[in-house]
């Protein structure tokens, strides 16, 4: 498999759950600016110009980060990265990586974006802050946001959260997030995957 990649971004998160399940795959680096890798146009991969994108042994392509995550991480099930398909806690998993994609990742996209005014910058801070603080409620007592088990939510959570020290998203009241955050930061996949990608 090949995993197409920029460093820091969504991918990440991607990247760190094949890490976890030990299946091999090549990185390859995306040039987000030009939109090429190795000289060659990734519009020719991937219409949509954006990362992750998987390709799968046998040519197909998968793009979507939640659905790369879910798909690698249903491939070793030992690993028990998601819950199994058909149970209360997989539709909860689902539930959580639609949160994190729909309510984080796309309030944090204004905030890198040079050209956003500074008050419409403010308002998704704001809308930020407000779904870290619904969160630090549902994290009271867990490890993780399933409970006693890590899963391919909390890599996902872990890069997007991550990004509030870029973008001006003081993390300094949510201690349960920040525990979070620590504990995923620990494990040595997750360690590998930002050493890989030049982040640590």
């Amino acid at each position: 498999m090949k995993l197409f990649y920029s460093p820091g971004v969504c991918s990440l998160a991607s990247h760190i759950v094949l890490r976890e399940t030990g299946l091999p795959f090549t990185p390859v680096r995306v040039d987000l600016q030009t939109h090429t890798f190795d000289g060659v146009d990734y519009y020719s991969v991937n219409a949509h110009g954006y990362v992750p994108l998987l390709e799968l042994d046998d040519g197909q392509r998968l793009t979507e980060g939640p659905a790369i995550m879910q798909y690698v991480a249903d491939r070793v099930p030992e690993k028990q990265l998601v819950p199994a398909w058909g149970t209360m806690e997989r539709y909860r998993l689902v539930e959580w990586l639609a949160f994190i994609s729909s309510e984080l990742h796309k309030n944090f996209g204004p905030l890198f974006n040079p050209a956003m005014p500074e008050e419409v910058k403010e308002f998704h801070r704001g809308r930020v802050l407000d779904r870290f603080q619904w969160m630090e409620g549902q994290l009271d007592g867990k490890a993780y946001v399933m409970g006693d088990t890590y899963t391919v939510a909390d890599a996902y959570l872990f890069v997007v959260v991550g990004w509030g020290k870029y973008a001006g998203v003081d993390l300094a009241d949510f201690k349960n997030l920040q525990a979070l955050l620590g504990r995923v930061a620990a494990r040595a996949p997750v360690q590998e995957a930002l050493k890989a990608e030049g982040l640590s």
